[in-house]
């Protein structure tokens, strides 16, 4: 599938109903409808460290900040996380694997980002529905009909405000992974360089398609200059100057 393809089903993707809300500080400096940003991008890219980062910013200035990530994130998301991660449901095929992301995602979303974001709490996570759109839509070689369906069904209205891709050649964000964890690599970190690179540009192409929610960041960069640029993006999506911000959290279908 060439890149123009690819960034036109990615728009076809992101076609879903957007609902606008206002978002105001209370006392106790909660949104009114909450704030949700998911960090993505391959291998070693630094996205858990600059999330650890963002979520002390914020909740030095007050803010009711939850964590999370994927696969995972809830009871039933992180039995999982296992399962998928081992390599364990590889033999199955990569459509059974996005089956079971999703299915994973449907029970984070419900039993822990929702309630979150109703409750007016700044949801972080790491890894979201762009990861499945790269790792099993793109390198999976899924067709993008199927890829949409399970992602419509599992998200079910909860979209990121705002979407941090952090972008780094795949050969040093592999190289850092290995770094970091005396491990061995998982089902996905083991997987052949130009895999991972052809990750890269998707992640881009999902970018470039999705402007208003998605902002790229250079992972190269000292991760003291990043977080200050993350704390930007996000702080342009908090409530200031009484002017109303964006949601696209939608009530359950």
């Amino acid at each position: 599938m060439t890149n123009a393809a690819l960034g036109g089903s990615f728009r076809q993707i992101n076609q879903l109903n957007r609902t606008d809300m206002h978002a105001d500080l209370e006392e106790l400096v909660s949104l009114t409808k909450g704030l949700f940003v998911t960090f993505e991008g391959g291998e070693g890219a630094g996205k858990s460290t600059q999330m650890r980062l963002l979520a002390d910013s914020l909740s030095g200035r007050g803010y009711d900040v939850l964590t999370t990530r994927e696969p995972g994130g809830s009871l039933g998301a992180e039995a999982v996380r296992h399962v998928l991660l081992s390599g364990a449901a590889e033999s199955f095929g990569v459509r059974m694997e996005a089956i079971l992301f999703a299915a994973a995602r449907s029970d984070h979303v419900e039993e822990v980002i929702r309630p979150a974001l109703q409750q007016g709490r700044i949801v972080l996570c790491d890894r979201f529905m762009d990861s499945s759109r790269v790792y099993q839509g793109v390198t999976g070689n899924l067709e993008p009909g199927f890829v949409e369906t399970l992602e419509r069904v599992a998200v079910n209205g909860v979209i990121p405000d705002r979407t941090i891709i952090f972008d780094l050649p795949a050969e040093a964000g592999l190289e850092r992974a290995r770094r970091r964890s005396n491990e061995e690599p998982d089902r996905f970190e083991k997987e052949q360089l130009e895999t991972h690179e052809k990750r890269r540009e998707a992640f881009l192409d999902i970018a470039e398609a999705d402007p208003e929610r998605c902002c790229v960041v250079d992972a190269t960069l000292p991760p003291e200059v990043i977080a200050a640029e993350v704390l930007r993006l996000v702080e342009a999506l908090l409530p200031g100057d009484g002017e109303p911000q964006s949601s696209r959290v939608e009530a359950a279908s």
